[in-house]
């Protein structure tokens, strides 16, 4: 049995003073104190982990004044604030032992577009894809583009001062600023943005903080301008932070803004930003360009650049191998197919922009002219892509490479902390064969790729910073790759901001150091804001590198062992792909419908880690307690339970957030790490539950497909008590709710009567090798079967059309419900009969194929372990291998066909939505997918009561107004049992499956499956 765990660090009494201060002062926003809200927040995207003491979640301007005012107060000058914004900064930007201040959750509201202006106002939590969003129906677009768009805040943008692709055309992120609300730390609340010499007259008249700020910044403007000029590096990717060199303008003009962009939250809070907008590029197309090594990719950059492309991106062969294995890459495979003396080692992508179809022709064919008509040593070849859908699948590859690095086997991963050094693009070549010397020297592999137009290049060696020589090498790299910046002209912080990475600060600024703790001073007066960053106070040093913890320093007593056990949760690298805010989009739905961090992967990974160290530190090896039999049984988990000195165990704290979790896969598909929440969140519940008791709904949730036979039996029993006032009440009580009616109508029953036979080895081995061939065996799930018999028929008759013989499986336990509760004995024993049942199916010659998605991949995943060595093809897997069969037609109809996806079906079988789109293209069709995350139902999840609110607010989110806004004639197709039951039980929509829709098709009779209600009584 697992041991109770207590959470070593507690908040000092000063930051619990200050946050009962700002409760009782009428803060009206969130705060977390407990330990798995400190847990999350205690690391980013980079190599660190520091814990803070509390997280405040203001929900607008007057909660950060209130803050800023708390701040003031002497009682609490020694209290440290650090703003966080999307939490993806690589150099530990927001991390801090003080209190974090993220507006993400609550101020994140687009106050104001002006189109006419080309003008956005905006709150600083609105992420970045947030706000392009809201802007396409007008043409514009906000224009700084980030790998990390889609959780990347506004906030945190103008923080680290960001860009990436495009940036030699688009500019940084401070280009695009035209005003900004921030609130210093004795809470003025002050609109920031360029003023003439009059009006910084006037300003520096003032006799409080603002005057205050103007006049150091003038003073230092004028006195050290020589200075200025020559330090601050002549590069596209110009200084970030405090940056001097732009403070006075070139039109005369002094733009504050110029130093808080890039300030990392060390000079002010940021509460708004008002931003410059661009008309969205009009077409595009992009160039892809394959090379034997990396070199040649790097050496070409340069004839590119000066083809006057919009920008040039370059990946290694690392990042091009590990994309190859990602859900994206089957939509852009034949953009970079392999070529006839091997595959390429490295790639680069040149964009060309144009505002006219004629235009783009142009000088797309003047690219590939040049191309062709001079070689490149090492070039390959080259492939172009056109149209929206495409580009932007190139593009979320190339996004993706930051995650994908992570995505290796092993404890030894790529890892930033050197890794957007820029320098003078025409040095990029030869610093880069230097730095990766310097690696090679060491013998360590790594990753790069990156912007080669600007001169960045992003390299992220490859290391377990758990044992300590391998921590070591973060000091020698990085004082060696400061070294190479110099000698080339570049800078450490060309993309990331400084972070950690503050201590290189002094020794590149030299005599402006001490300006810039003048600037820090005259904002923040008493070292407040984000303490440690970018400069110290004057007297002070600022924290070496490897003086900060490193996350791999705490997991040192994990193990790799036990680290490699559990579902890749200790080897979430932070980079937050699961924070994407667009509710059209799968990964994470739990942190989608509740913007609480603790409820997405990197949350729950962060907690698992943490939970997997507290019992390493204890001794306890979890492997082996999940294997123990304990003596005390019921009564044990009952004391656990029921004695108040289990009150505050931590386990509560992660059991918490595993419960929010769908178990849907998005995350073991999607995360470039390839996190798999429900796989270790299983484990997590085996072990919780050994120790405490289970909700009572656990039981009856888990036993369900044993159940189901018997309810079947009693249906009209059954179906009266979940149906009255008094059985609803008392399954509530249970913990259930929304539970769905049987049919009338049993697909066993239907199917004996038309004499065809459950497939059984005897039965398949009386049939030749012909009829085998011919003969398909379905494999269906209980909820399927029993509650949406139809479907299963229809599979039949679909079998029948096409000239198989179709067989149904035997009943068997598919376990999907154990699992996803926890029960991994109960699991382990129902899998392995069923995997032997189904490879004595498979081994007799016949082709298995299951119905719902989600059941149907369970047989991939959760039964890895159980030697089942048959494959279970989902409908339109089969189907795809059986097209020839399909006859071509061309249907007249007034509506479309539309296919809203299983969400583990999208994410864990990437192929499948276009081998639907085949098969219905085949019969006439075609066949529209509609872009929504999740339905919030998830198979048991949505029936459970404690989550139903969660699930209703999934389905508005996405899929209610998916359907909302179909028409009348559109044939609208769902493939999960789960989805089909959350449209009838929300909106009383009745969604076919696509078998249906093809066995209509089939029989000439599109209308069928919306004419036959018995079809959908779910």
């Amino acid at each position: 049995m697992i041991p109770r765990l207590t959470s070593a660090q507690r908040a000092s009494s000063l930051s619990e003073g200050f946050v009962q201060h700002l409760a009782d002062s009428g803060f009206k926003g969130d705060i977390g104190q407990g330990a798995a809200d400190r847990t999350v927040f205690a690391t980013d995207n980079s190599i660190y982990q520091v814990e803070p003491a509390a997280i405040l979640f203001p929900k607008d301007v007057d909660d950060l004044k209130r803050i800023a005012r708390a701040l003031a107060r002497p009682e609490f000058s020694s209290v440290a604030i650090t703003p966080r914004g999307g939490g993806t900064g690589t150099n530990g930007q927001s991390l801090t032992t003080g209190i974090v201040v993220d507006c993400s959750r609550h101020m994140n509201r687009i106050l104001e577009i002006d189109p006419v202006r080309r003008v956005a106002r905006v709150e600083a939590g609105v992420v970045k894809d947030q706000l392009n969003k809201a802007l396409a129906p007008h043409g514009l677009f906000f224009a700084p583009e980030l790998s990390t768009s889609n959780r990347a805040t506004i906030g945190g943008m103008v923080s680290t001062d960001a860009c990436g692709q495009g940036s030699c055309l688009y500019g940084k992120t401070s280009n695009h600023v035209l005003g900004l609300r921030v609130i210093l730390t004795d809470g003025t609340d002050f609109s920031s943005r360029p003023v003439c010499r009059e009006e910084l007259r006037a300003l520096q008249m003032r006799r409080d903080r603002i005057g205050d700020i103007h006049r150091t910044l003038a003073r230092i403007a004028a006195d050290d301008r020589d200075d200025i000029e020559r330090i601050f590096p002549k590069l596209n990717r110009f200084m970030t932070g405090y940056d001097l060199a732009h403070l006075v303008r070139k039109d005369g003009g002094f733009d504050l803004n110029a130093v808080l962009c890039g300030s990392e939250g060390t000079l002010a809070m940021i509460a708004e930003a008002e931003l410059n907008l661009l008309p969205l590029p009009a077409h595009a197309a992009l160039v892809n360009i394959r090379y034997d090594n990396f070199n040649a990719a790097l050496e070409d950059a340069r004839n590119l650049v000066a083809l006057n492309v919009a920008s040039v991106e370059t990946i290694d062969e690392t990042v091009l191998r590990l994309a190859k294995g990602d859900i994206i890459w089957p939509r852009i495979a034949a953009f970079f197919p392999d070529d006839a003396d091997g595959v390429a080692n490295g790639i680069n992508i040149a964009e060309i922009l144009a505002d006219t179809p004629q235009e783009l022709a142009e000088k797309l064919s003047a690219v590939t002219a040049a191309l062709k008509a001079n070689p490149f040593p090492g070039r390959k070849g080259f492939t172009t892509t056109h149209g929206k859908a495409e580009i932007e699948a190139v593009w979320a590859m190339r996004k993706r490479a930051v995650g994908l690095l992570g995505n290796v086997e092993g404890p030894v991963r790529p890892v930033p902390f050197v890794e957007d050094t820029a320098v003078p693009p025409e040095n990029l070549a030869a610093y880069i064969r230097e730095f990766r010397a310097l690696l090679d020297g060491e013998n360590l592999t790594y990753g790069m790729f990156g912007h080669v137009d600007a001169g960045v290049l992003h390299v992220r060696p490859a290391l377990d910073l758990t044992p300590p020589e391998h921590a070591a090498l973060v000091r020698r790299i990085s004082d060696g790759v400061v070294a190479l910046t110099r000698k080339y002209g570049g800078v450490l912080w060309g993309e990331h901001g400084k972070g950690v990475r503050s201590e290189y600060v002094p020794e590149f600024f030299g005599p402006l150091y001490p300006r810039l703790q003048e600037i820090k001073a005259a904002f923040d007066p008493l070292g407040q804001l984000n303490p440690g960053k970018i400069v110290a106070a004057a007297g002070r040093a600022l924290p070496k590198i490897d003086e900060i913890p490193l996350r791999g320093t705490i997991d040192r007593g994990i193990g790799d062992e036990i680290r490699a056990a559990f579902g890749n949760a200790a080897y979430c690298n932070g980079n937050g792909a699961c924070f994407d805010f667009d509710a059209d989009t799968l990964m994470c739905p739990s942190y989608k419908a509740t913007r609480d961090r603790r409820f997405s992967p990197k949350g729950r990974a962060s907690l698992m880690r943490e939970w997997l160290r507290q019992l390493a530190e204890k001794g306890v090896d979890p492997r082996r307690e999940a294997t123990r039999r304990h003596p005390f049984g019921f009564a044990g988990r009952l004391w656990n339970s029921l004695n108040p000195a289990n009150r505050n165990d931590f386990s509560h704290e992660v059991r918490a957030a595993m419960d929010t979790c769908l178990a849907c896969k998005a995350c073991a598909g999607q995360c470039p790490v390839k996190v798999s929440v429900p796989a270790f969140r299983a484990k997590f519940l085996a072990l919780y539950y050994q120790r405490y008791l289970r909700p009572l709904k656990d039981p009856l949730v888990a036993a369900i497909e044993t159940t189901l036979p018997v309810m079947a039996r009693m249906r009209p029993f059954y179906n009266a008590v979940i149906s009255s006032s008094p059985g609803q009440a008392a399954m509530r009580r249970a913990g259930l709710t929304a539970l769905p009616v049987l049919p009338p109508l049993s697909a066993r029953r239907a199917l004996a009567r038309q004499n065809m036979p459950v497939a059984t080895p005897a039965e398949l081995a009386r049939l030749d090798a012909a009829a085998l061939a011919n003969t398909i065996v379905f494999v269906p799930d209980a909820f399927t079967e029993h509650f949406d018999p139809q479907v299963l028929l229809d599979a039949v008759e679909v079998a029948r059309l096409l000239g198989f013989s179709p067989l149904i499986a035997p009943p068997l336990v598919n376990g999907k419900a154990l699992h996803v509760h926890g029960y991994l004995r109960a699991f382990e024993r129902a899998a392995r009969r069923t995997a032997a049942a189904l490879d004595r199916l498979a081994q007799a010659g016949a082709t298995l194929v299951g119905i719902d998605p989600s059941m149907t991949l369970a047989f991939r995943s959760e039964y890895a372990g159980t030697g089942l060595r048959a494959r279970i093809l989902l409908p339109q897997e089969w189907l795809a291998t059986v097209l020839d069969r399909l006859p071509s037609s061309t249907l007249h109809e007034q509506g479309s066909y539309r296919l809203m996806a299983h969400c583990t079906e999208r994410t864990n079988a990437p192929a499948a939505i276009g081998q639907w789109q085949a098969v219905f293209k085949k019969l006439g069709v075609d066949l529209l997918v509609g872009e929504t995350g999740c339905c919030g139902m998830a198979g048991t999840f949505g029936h459970e009561v404690r989550n139903r609110g969660i699930s209703e607010t999934l389905y508005g989110m996405s899929w209610q107004l998916a359907l909302a806004a179909t028409g009348a004639a559109d044939m609208v197709m769902a493939t999960g049992y789960s989805c089909r039951s959350q449209a009838k039980a929300i909106d009383g929509r009745r969604l076919p499956h696509p078998l249906q829709a093809i066995r209509a098709i089939l029989q000439r009779n599109p209308g069928l499956p919306s004419r036959r209600d018995t079809t959908y009584d779910v």
